[in-house]
């Protein structure tokens, strides 16, 4: 076989694998995290029933067996959470362990700023488009942002927008950084848009960009 052609081929092959690998990526870190929470359920089940029936919980004590049944867990009881949290009983027991929480300082702090932000998220902001082009890490570069607040500045009256920068291609971790609102370069992207950009590296985009916004005059 000529080498020019065993080269294309395992391009070829290394591109379509690319995109494989990083969905399993993703959904291995999703996967693995909802398994987690699911895993000291199944350990106490486990133990539980080798009391009753040793030969039964040997059997069932096995690492990929564990798994898909924490993961089942997992999403029976996060399905049951949403259930419960659209009925009004259900609010009123969320509403009862938020004031809870809030009497915890430190608690009340990462639970509280977390489900703002979630709830910030899912929501459209009224005057402000939610996504966002800043200038990172430089003037000149670009990067996709989410706007989760618009504040403003003490003294000069200028609206300073704080914009979380996810990272690709994992957006759970990222940056925030404060911009002033006149420096964004606002989109009609939706979130879902910007998400399948930030995972996809890119390779997932809009055919278009917006036009940036016109530099300030040199003083």
């Amino acid at each position: 076989m000529p080498p020019l052609r065993i080269k294309r081929y395992l391009i070829t092959g290394l591109l379509t694998f690319i995109p494989l690998w990083v969905t399993w990526l993703v959904f291995k870190f999703v996967l693995g995290m909802l398994a987690g929470i699911g895993a000291p359920l199944v350990g106490t089940l486990i133990g539980a029933l080798a009391l009753v029936a040793p030969r039964a919980a040997t059997a069932l004590d096995t690492e990929w067996l564990n798994f898909v049944i924490a993961l089942l867990i997992t999403l029976g009881a996060l399905y049951l959470l949403g259930f419960i949290a659209n009925r009004v009983i259900g609010q009123r027991f969320i509403n009862g362990f938020d004031a809870l929480l809030a009497r915890i300082p430190l608690v009340q702090t990462i639970y509280g700023g977390t489900k703002k932000l979630m709830a910030v998220l899912q929501n459209k902001p009224s005057g402000m488009q939610r996504v966002v082009l800043v200038d990172f890490p430089r003037q000149g570069m670009k990067v996709v942002g989410f706007v989760t607040r618009v504040m403003t500045e003490q003294g000069s009256g200028r609206e300073i927008a704080a914009v979380y920068i996810p990272t690709t291609p994992n957006p759970t971790g990222g940056y925030l950084e404060l911009v002033p609102v006149d420096e964004l370069t606002p989109t009609d992207w939706t979130m879902d848009q910007a998400m399948a950009f930030i995972i996809s590296g890119g390779a997932v985009a809009p055919d278009s960009l917006p036009a940036p916004r016109p530099l300030p005059p040199a003083p």
